[in-house]
C-alpha cells in the first residue's frame, strides 16, 4: 500500500484486548462475523420469501420482519466497522465525478424517459 491510499483509508482503532495473533478460539471479531453471515443470510432468504408469498397479509408480516433483518445486519456491520474490523477507502472527488458522468449518461437508455411508471 502507498502513502497515498494510506492518507485515505477510513478507519477505527482495533480494541486492544484484541489478540495479535489469532489463535484457534472465537473472540469478539468472530462472533459478530459469524452474526453478519446470519443476518445476511436471513435478508437473502426473507428477499426470496417476500417475492414469493402468495398473501398480501403474509407480504406485509415477511417485508416488517425482512426490513427489520436488514436494520439489525446494517446495526452489525456499524458496530464491527466502530470496532476496526473494517475499514474504507475514500475515493477521490474527481473520479466520483467522472463515475457519476458515466452512469449519468446510460439513463438514455431507460425506457419510460420522463414519465411517472406506477
Amino acid at each position: 500500500m502507498n502513502q497515498n491510499q494510506n492518507a485515505n483509508m477510513i478507519k477505527n482503532p482495533k480494541p486492544p484486548y484484541e489478540p495479535q495473533v489469532k489463535g484457534p478460539e472465537m473472540n469478539d471479531r468472530d462472533r459478530l462475523n459469524d452474526l453478519l453471515a446470519t443476518e445476511k443470510y436471513l435478508t437473502d432468504s426473507f428477499n426470496t420469501s417476500a417475492r414469493e408469498a402468495s398473501h398480501p397479509s403474509l407480504h406485509q408480516d415477511i417485508m416488517t420482519v425482512l426490513n427489520e433483518t436488514h436494520q439489525c445486519q446494517y446495526n452489525l456491520y456499524e458496530m464491527m466497522f466502530r470496532k476496526g474490523h473494517y475499514k474504507l477507502e475514500a475515493e477521490e472527488q474527481q473520479k466520483l465525478n467522472q463515475t457519476f458522468q458515466q452512469f449519468s449518461s446510460y439513463s438514455s437508455q431507460f425506457p419510460y424517459q420522463g414519465t411517472n411508471v406506477q
